[in-house]
């Protein structure tokens, strides 16, 4: 209970209402916010071609190295399925990317835009020196992941991957499939084909995009 005050004090508790009327109640203030962004939106740690990714690119080389009772663990970026038969051979949450997550994400930076502004911008991605709004990054996020459906400049989508029938076949090139999560470098569909209960948030994020 003494340490209730200090525990209080790093929680952002917007008093001030800001020019819109609005008042926020975050765990991060404007200078954690910077912080936490400036490493998710940095292509070389989370931020991919097509979303956040699970887990940063950056353990790819440097992998998290945990030593217990004599034992020792490691945990390397996977953007797909795994190599190694850790945790039952699942790698879901070492790299691959997750609509749920990044539609919270999204969701929570257009929150943050509400209360800072115009005036509150950050460099997306970072290191380009390209500064935008909360609500531009979460329309770039948008983007990013609905790319993941749409045919690029040679007329493939990145959802099936190297699968030619889905990329070619007249019978099945234009049936798209809401697969469970997405390769973090490439964007293909991983995991189960027909996770419309998450997946199938891409719709509105299109909306989103085209409003």
């Amino acid at each position: 209970m003494k340490n209730r005050p200090d525990i209080c004090q790093i929680v952002a508790k917007m008093n001030e209402v800001s020019p819109s009327n609005r008042r926020l109640l975050s765990i991060l203030n404007p200078e954690r916010l910077r912080r936490v962004l400036r490493v998710m939106l940095d292509e070389t740690e989370f931020l991919s071609p097509y979303g956040i990714r699970a887990l940063s690119r950056y353990h790819l080389k440097h992998p998290y190295v945990l030593r217990t009772d004599g034992a020792v663990y490691s945990v390397c970026y996977e953007p797909a399925e795994s190599t190694t038969g850790l945790f039952g051979g699942n790698s879901n949450w070492r790299g691959p990317i997750w609509f749920p997550l990044n539609f919270l994400i999204i969701e929570s930076l257009q929150k943050y835009h509400y209360y800072y502004g115009d005036d509150f911008r950050v460099e997306f991605p970072t290191g380009s020196g390209e500064m935008m709004t909360l609500w531009e990054v979460a329309r770039e996020l948008s983007k990013r992941l609905a790319s993941i459906f749409l045919r690029d400049s040679k007329g493939r989508r990145p959802v099936y991957g190297s699968v030619e029938a889905f990329q070619s076949d007249a019978d099945w090139r234009d049936h798209i499939l809401f697969y469970e999560y997405f390769h973090g470098d490439t964007g293909a569909g991983l995991g189960a084909s027909h996770q419309t209960g998450w997946t199938a948030l891409v719709a509105k994020l299109l909306v989103q995009i085209g409003g």
